[in-house]
């Protein structure tokens, strides 16, 4: 009790201690009435399209920071993923200001002096707000994982819920999504009341920003917290293995009871050791990190992000932090470059159909193409409307398959390529639909050149599928 209450002498006297900058008026974020979609308080869409980039916080001065936040703005991301408290390290090695977060590594205890900019916090919230300020909203999680679920652990219940309110009462009325774990499954039901006191300390304070959490590889946050009332969303690790088989676990996700939109937040990361194992396959590349995101997206998930080995842990040889995984390049050579570049095209061809009648649709492929959700490296996925006005088919690998047209209501069809690396479309035209089976063969025959496949009700007008629009919902 006692080092509660020296926590709250501490957070009232410094909570608000430097003066934020103003943010860009986002609107604040729900979920959908089915429960399977996020969108703004207005009704409008919203995908998850989020870059990862934990080490934002900890490693990046304020300069760099506003060179990377401006990079991803504009390139089409809307969501930016960072953590509070490092994993490297993150009580004792300072940030670039030298600054740390704690005192003598009590979490009762915020390092906080007078002043803007002037300490950890300031920072912190220097970051936040500039992301805000530029369109972006910042899925904050404010621990690693390790500091909660490993023996002899920084937070203890009391500690996490003190912590969890005063990160709540600082940067809650910015506009972010609440990321509770950190790359961590709870070890057993007392680590999990851990996460809970934290969650439940950050509704308390703040009921306006959506939370989530982030398990370990392979994991759902369902599998502990589904039906936690201050759980909004669920959030999957579909992890950074080998035979990217784990997708269909998306879907599982999106068919459970009470229905709760599914995010993949921690797919295959670009420039990767494979499994983190250098004799497992080498590096991951960006067709590997495209393909896991769409993936993700046509199982059902309500977002996704990208993850790169050079951003996620903003290497740089000159800010002195020791290379994780092998880099072969800097956060700066990297940011405009690779598949970052081309995955906001999957939000763009998202919101150019209606949004939220979308649902995973792994029946409209016929039985006999093999390459069916879970089966392979170069499995096939498809999403389409309630209405039946459209249908969308990801092929990773070039290879002809065939859809139902029993579920496609129009008699005419409307259908088209699209590059999803380039963006480019190209017109199929239009199509009888005999209600049977209808083929389709990519335009290149290359096994490791994706495709997708647009068909469309031909009455409806659908816009071209790389238009950017978010006027039809």
């Amino acid at each position: 009790m006692k080092r509660i209450l020296l926590f709250t002498v501490f957070m009232a006297a410094f909570i608000f201690c430097a003066a934020p900058l103003a943010a860009q008026d986002l609107p604040r974020l729900k979920v959908s009435p089915d429960g399977h979609h996020l969108q703004t308080a207005d009704g409008k869409p919203f995908f998850y399209l989020a870059d990862t980039a934990w080490e934002l916080i900890h490693r990046l001065d304020r300069e760099e920071a506003d060179t990377y936040l401006k990079l991803r703005q504009a390139q089409g991301f809307n969501v930016i993923q960072t953590v509070v408290l490092s994993e490297f390290d993150g009580l004792n090695t300072p940030n670039a200001y030298g600054d740390r977060p704690f005192k003598e590594n009590n979490p009762t205890l915020l390092a906080t002096e007078e002043g803007e900019n002037n300490d950890y916090w300031d920072h912190v919230e220097y970051i936040i707000s500039q992301a805000n300020r530029m369109g972006l909203y910042v899925a904050l999680l404010p621990t690693w994982g390790h500091y909660w679920n490993d023996e002899n652990s920084f937070f203890d219940k009391q500690s996490a819920a003190a912590y969890g309110s005063y990160v709540a009462k600082r940067y809650g009325k910015y506009n972010i999504i609440w990321i509770l774990g950190g790359d961590r499954n709870p070890k057993d039901y007392s680590k999990q009341a851990i996460i809970r006191s934290m969650a439940e300390a950050i509704r308390k304070t703040d009921n306006r920003n959506l939370i989530t959490y982030h398990p370990a590889g392979w994991q759902s946050s369902a599998t502990w917290f589904h039906k936690d009332n201050w759980l909004d969303f669920n959030s999957r690790q579909s992890g950074h293995q080998k035979e990217y088989n784990s997708h269909i676990k998306t879907y599982e996700n999106y068919l459970l009871s009470p229905a709760k939109p599914v995010a993949d937040i921690e797919p295959l990361y670009e420039v990767t050791l494979k499994e983190y194992d250098a004799e497992a396959g080498g590096y991951s590349t960006a067709d590997n990190a495209r393909r896991s995101i769409y993936w993700a997206a046509f199982y059902g998930a309500c977002g996704v992000a990208y993850g790169h080995n050079h951003i996620w842990q903003m290497y740089d040889p000159k800010n002195g932090f020791a290379p994780k995984y092998s880099p072969t390049a800097t956060w700066r050579q990297t940011v405009e470059a690779g598949a970052g570049t081309d995955i906001p095209l999957l939000k763009n061809l998202l919101y150019s159909r209606p949004f939220f009648s979308r649902r995973p649709a792994p029946e409209l492929l016929v039985e006999e193409d093999t390459l069916v959700p879970g089966k392979g490296i170069r499995h096939i996925a498809a999403l389409m409307d309630d209405e039946g006005s459209y249908a969308m088919v990801y092929n990773p690998g070039g290879r002809s398959f065939s859809i139902k047209g029993s579920l496609l209501k129009a008699q005419k069809l409307k259908a088209w390529w699209l590059d999803p690396k380039t963006g480019k479309v190209q017109k199929i035209g239009k199509i009888n639909n005999n209600k049977k089976s209808i083929r389709f063969t990519p335009p290149t025959p290359d096994i490791v050149k994706d495709w997708v496949l647009i068909v469309d009700d031909a009455t409806k007008k659908y816009p071209a599928p790389n238009k950017k629009t978010r006027n039809l919902k």
